[in-house]
């Protein structure tokens, strides 16, 4: 195993090299996604937040949630940042399992930045659920599916101890495999769904998923077009941020972005979904058809909509204390605790 101070030292490594240099002339970008990213004609990368990561803590003070990093693979980096409740009786049984996906549109943020590292060990806190947030490479240096390939690997590895001897002491000792609940926002709230997904597909054994959170989830929010459709048309239905992330995509029809085009969708492996919505998100579109897609697919599972009045896109992370902020995080760590 990595100490948490090696992969602190990595990923600063990484993050850097990763920042391009700040040029005056509009000419040499080829797309610009402030205040999130900007990418230059020559191949320059500037990450415009996101780059600051704090280490993780045994016992944050403010909390009792102690933290630590690991590598999942060390080919690829692909790692993760677990977190703990304090335990107060030794006699306490297993603990509900959160898997957490950031989100920062597939191309910024990680699980060691203020940003996410403050707002899980705040959850965990309050829920007293053991938890993993996932490190997935980013694009557009490592284009997408890239991250749902990586999300998929650490979810493996995840399941690797149901058993009660996989690597990791946390996961062993005080994880329960049979309440394990999967979390994300905005691009992470679609890689979430998609990992339930896949587990429809290819189920972990010794893993019962009880619970996917979306909370403002980026997806694509009208049904799929037919075959008569022209590319230009295809790509006009699309988002540019997904285009360039994706560049392999089939467009609007892709069903990684595209509930209406999930063909599982029925079959959820899942009990329960919530779906989380800020009236002044500007991506509210995508959630909301999520939920009516799902609705109409079947599924037989339990199904919430979350609607919080008079916020914008993931203002629960930039205003933490904001009280609707506050009421949906006792929300869904009631949600946690579902069986």
């Amino acid at each position: 195993m990595v100490s948490d101070i090696d992969v602190v030292v990595s990923l600063c490594k990484q993050l850097s090299s990763n920042i391009g240099q700040v040029y005056s002339k509009n000419d040499d970008v080829l797309h610009d996604f402030a205040p999130f990213i900007r990418i230059y004609k020559d191949g320059r990368i500037e990450r415009l937040v996101g780059n600051e990561i704090v280490p993780a803590t045994i016992s944050d003070p403010k909390t009792g949630v102690s933290s630590k990093d690991v590598i999942i693979v060390s080919e690829t980096g692909v790692s993760a940042r677990l977190f703990l409740p304090k335990i107060t009786n030794s006699s306490d049984g297993k603990l509900p399992l959160l898997i957490y996906i950031h989100g920062g549109g597939f191309c910024v943020e990680t699980p060691f930045s203020p940003l996410y590292d403050s707002y899980v060990s705040s959850l965990v806190a309050e829920a007293k659920v053991v938890a993993v947030s996932i490190h997935y490479r980013r694009a557009p240096e490592h284009p997408l599916p890239i991250a749902y390939d990586d999300s998929w690997a650490v979810i493996q590895w995840i399941a690797s101890h149901s058993n009660r001897n996989g690597t990791e002491s946390w996961l062993n000792n005080h994880a329960d495999f049979q309440r394990v609940s999967i979390m994300g926002d905005s691009a992470g709230a679609n890689i979430a769904h998609n990992m339930v997904v896949r587990a429809t597909e290819t189920p972990l054994e010794g893993v019962r998923f009880v619970g996917l959170g979306l909370i403002h989830a980026f997806f694509h929010e009208e049904e799929p077009v037919g075959p008569d459709v022209s590319d230009e048309e295809m790509k006009a239905k699309t988002t540019k941020l997904w285009r360039v992330m994706f560049p392999t995509t089939i467009g609007c029809n892709d069903p990684l972005i595209n509930p209406a085009a999930c063909t599982n969708l029925k079959r959820l492996a899942c009990k329960r979904v919530v779906v989380c919505v800020a009236e002044k998100d500007p991506l509210i579109g995508g959630p909301l058809f999520y939920h009516k897609t799902l609705h109409k697919s079947g599924w037989e599972g339990e199904m919430e909509l979350m609607e919080v009045q008079g916020e914008g896109h993931v203002f629960h992370l930039f205003n933490p204390t904001n009280d609707k902020a506050v009421a949906m995080k006792t929300r869904l760590a009631s949600f946690l605790n579902s069986d």
